[in-house]
Protein backbone atom coordinates (compact mmCIF):
# COMPACT_ATOMS: atom_id res chain seq x y z
CA UNK A 1 0.00 0.00 0.00
CA UNK A 2 1.89 2.96 -1.46
CA UNK A 3 1.41 6.53 -1.07
CA UNK A 4 1.98 8.22 -4.41
CA UNK A 5 2.28 11.63 -5.19
CA UNK A 6 1.92 13.27 -8.68
CA UNK A 7 3.22 16.67 -8.63
CA UNK A 8 2.40 18.98 -12.08
CA UNK A 9 4.18 22.78 -13.06
CA UNK A 10 2.81 24.32 -16.22
CA UNK A 11 6.62 25.44 -17.13
CA UNK A 12 10.58 24.91 -16.53
CA UNK A 13 10.61 27.23 -14.28
CA UNK A 14 7.94 26.69 -11.51
CA UNK A 15 8.76 25.20 -8.24
CA UNK A 16 7.36 21.93 -7.92
CA UNK A 17 8.88 21.99 -3.90
CA UNK A 18 5.71 23.72 -2.40
CA UNK A 19 3.15 21.22 -4.14
CA UNK A 20 3.62 18.35 -1.77
CA UNK A 21 5.86 19.58 0.96
CA UNK A 22 5.68 17.93 4.24
CA UNK A 23 3.28 14.91 2.52
CA UNK A 24 5.19 11.63 3.46
CA UNK A 25 5.17 9.94 0.47
CA UNK A 26 6.61 6.42 -0.93
CA UNK A 27 7.20 7.92 -4.65
CA UNK A 28 6.64 11.27 -6.75
CA UNK A 29 6.04 11.52 -10.26
CA UNK A 30 6.64 15.03 -11.66
CA UNK A 31 5.30 16.71 -14.70
CA UNK A 32 6.73 19.98 -15.93
CA UNK A 33 4.45 20.81 -19.05
CA UNK A 34 0.73 22.36 -19.50
CA UNK A 35 -2.50 20.42 -18.25
CA UNK A 36 -3.97 20.57 -21.43
CA UNK A 37 -1.14 18.29 -22.55
CA UNK A 38 -2.28 14.93 -23.55
CA UNK A 39 1.90 14.50 -23.25
CA UNK A 40 2.44 13.84 -19.51
CA UNK A 41 5.22 11.06 -19.35
CA UNK A 42 5.46 10.78 -15.10
CA UNK A 43 1.39 10.63 -15.47
CA UNK A 44 1.44 7.68 -17.59
CA UNK A 45 4.22 6.38 -15.43
CA UNK A 46 2.03 7.01 -12.57
CA UNK A 47 -0.75 5.30 -13.73
CA UNK A 48 1.18 1.97 -14.60
CA UNK A 49 3.07 2.38 -11.40
CA UNK A 50 -0.21 2.39 -8.84
CA UNK A 51 -1.98 -1.09 -7.72
CA UNK A 52 -5.01 -1.52 -5.89
CA UNK A 53 -4.45 -0.36 -2.16
CA UNK A 54 -2.27 2.57 -3.32
CA UNK A 55 -3.26 6.69 -2.97
CA UNK A 56 -2.48 8.45 -5.34
CA UNK A 57 -2.22 12.44 -3.46
CA UNK A 58 -2.43 15.24 -5.72
CA UNK A 59 -1.58 18.75 -4.38
CA UNK A 60 -5.34 20.08 -5.90
CA UNK A 61 -7.85 19.19 -8.94
CA UNK A 62 -5.73 21.64 -11.29
CA UNK A 63 -2.57 19.72 -11.06
CA UNK A 64 -3.67 16.61 -12.40
CA UNK A 65 -6.80 17.49 -15.28
CA UNK A 66 -7.93 20.91 -16.81
CA UNK A 67 -10.64 18.72 -18.20
CA UNK A 68 -13.51 17.93 -16.41
CA UNK A 69 -13.56 14.63 -18.13
CA UNK A 70 -10.01 13.40 -17.90
CA UNK A 71 -10.50 14.29 -14.44
CA UNK A 72 -13.71 12.12 -13.84
CA UNK A 73 -12.12 9.54 -15.95
CA UNK A 74 -8.94 9.04 -13.90
CA UNK A 75 -10.45 9.32 -10.50
CA UNK A 76 -13.53 6.80 -11.77
CA UNK A 77 -10.50 4.27 -13.45
CA UNK A 78 -8.32 3.94 -10.06
CA UNK A 79 -11.44 4.08 -8.11
CA UNK A 80 -12.49 0.73 -9.61
CA UNK A 81 -8.91 -0.73 -9.46
CA UNK A 82 -9.00 -0.17 -5.82
CA UNK A 83 -6.68 3.09 -5.72
CA UNK A 84 -7.93 6.22 -3.66
CA UNK A 85 -7.41 9.66 -4.24
CA UNK A 86 -6.71 12.44 -2.28
CA UNK A 87 -6.49 16.13 -3.50
CA UNK A 88 -4.37 17.40 -0.64
CA UNK A 89 -5.75 21.54 -0.82
CA UNK A 90 -9.44 20.70 -1.48
CA UNK A 91 -9.12 18.01 1.57
CA UNK A 92 -11.12 16.01 -0.73
CA UNK A 93 -10.44 11.88 -0.89
CA UNK A 94 -12.36 9.09 -3.44
CA UNK A 95 -12.31 5.62 -3.11
CA UNK A 96 -14.17 2.66 -4.28
CA UNK A 97 -15.78 2.09 -0.69
CA UNK A 98 -17.16 5.11 0.48
CA UNK A 99 -17.07 8.28 -1.80
CA UNK A 100 -19.40 10.47 -0.54
CA UNK A 101 -22.05 12.79 -2.57
CA UNK A 102 -20.14 15.83 -1.81
CA UNK A 103 -17.14 14.70 -2.17
CA UNK A 104 -18.39 14.01 -5.96
CA UNK A 105 -20.23 17.36 -6.39
CA UNK A 106 -17.63 18.62 -5.62
CA UNK A 107 -14.71 17.13 -7.94
CA UNK A 108 -17.46 18.23 -10.55
CA UNK A 109 -17.74 21.89 -9.46
CA UNK A 110 -14.12 22.40 -8.90
CA UNK A 111 -13.04 20.45 -12.21
CA UNK A 112 -15.30 22.37 -14.34
CA UNK A 113 -13.61 25.51 -12.64
CA UNK A 114 -10.57 24.37 -14.12
CA UNK A 115 -11.84 23.31 -17.12
CA UNK A 116 -13.34 27.14 -17.50
CA UNK A 117 -10.12 28.69 -16.31
CA UNK A 118 -7.86 26.76 -19.15
CA UNK A 119 -10.78 28.48 -21.31
CA UNK A 120 -10.13 31.63 -19.87
CA UNK A 121 -6.44 30.96 -20.74
CA UNK A 122 -6.40 30.04 -24.29
CA UNK A 123 -8.66 32.37 -25.16
CA UNK A 124 -6.45 35.75 -23.65
CA UNK A 125 -2.88 33.88 -25.20
CA UNK A 126 -5.23 34.58 -28.46
CA UNK A 127 -6.43 37.67 -28.03
CA UNK A 128 -2.55 38.49 -26.93
CA UNK A 129 -1.11 36.69 -29.91
CA UNK A 130 -3.94 38.42 -32.45
CA UNK A 131 -3.10 41.50 -31.16
CA UNK A 132 0.83 41.00 -31.35
CA UNK A 133 0.35 40.12 -35.00
CA UNK A 134 -1.81 43.03 -35.50
CA UNK A 135 1.26 44.97 -34.65
CA UNK A 136 3.58 43.20 -36.35
CA UNK A 137 5.51 41.57 -33.39
CA UNK A 138 4.35 38.13 -32.99
CA UNK A 139 5.10 36.33 -36.47
CA UNK A 140 5.10 33.00 -34.66
CA UNK A 141 7.50 30.45 -34.65
CA UNK A 142 10.49 29.93 -37.75
CA UNK A 143 9.90 27.49 -39.94
CA UNK A 144 12.24 24.63 -40.61
CA UNK A 145 13.25 25.64 -43.74
CA UNK A 146 15.54 22.76 -44.27
CA UNK A 147 12.43 20.06 -43.46
CA UNK A 148 10.49 21.59 -45.67
CA UNK A 149 12.67 21.62 -48.45
CA UNK A 150 12.92 17.38 -47.50
CA UNK A 151 9.11 17.11 -47.19
CA UNK A 152 8.71 19.22 -51.10
CA UNK A 153 11.28 16.49 -52.04
CA UNK A 154 9.13 13.10 -50.65
CA UNK A 155 6.51 14.78 -52.10
CA UNK A 156 7.48 15.28 -55.86
CA UNK A 157 8.88 11.52 -55.61
CA UNK A 158 5.30 10.52 -54.49
CA UNK A 159 5.50 9.67 -51.27
CA UNK A 160 2.51 9.59 -48.35
CA UNK A 161 2.08 12.48 -46.38
CA UNK A 162 1.62 9.80 -43.38
CA UNK A 163 4.84 8.27 -44.42
CA UNK A 164 6.68 11.83 -45.36
CA UNK A 165 5.48 13.14 -41.37
CA UNK A 166 6.63 9.32 -39.70
CA UNK A 167 10.39 9.53 -41.86
CA UNK A 168 10.89 13.27 -40.91
CA UNK A 169 9.59 13.01 -37.05
CA UNK A 170 7.23 15.51 -38.20
CA UNK A 171 3.39 16.03 -37.88
CA UNK A 172 1.09 14.84 -40.99
CA UNK A 173 -0.60 18.73 -40.74
CA UNK A 174 3.14 20.01 -41.39
CA UNK A 175 3.44 17.99 -44.44
CA UNK A 176 0.10 19.02 -45.49
CA UNK A 177 0.94 22.74 -45.11
CA UNK A 178 4.32 22.60 -47.23
CA UNK A 179 2.14 20.69 -50.00
CA UNK A 180 -0.60 22.69 -49.91
CA UNK A 181 2.25 25.97 -50.24
CA UNK A 182 3.65 23.95 -53.12
CA UNK A 183 0.08 24.14 -55.09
Amino acid sequence: MAKVGYVRVSSVQQNTDRQLDNVELDKVFTDKCSGGSTNRPALEQLIEYVRSGDTVVVHSIDRLARSIDDLRGMVKSWNNAGITVQFIKEGLVFNAEDTSPIAELMLNMLGSIAQFEKALINERQAEGIAKAKSKGIYTGRKANTAKHSDIKELLVQGMSIRKIAAELDCGVSTVQRVKKEMI
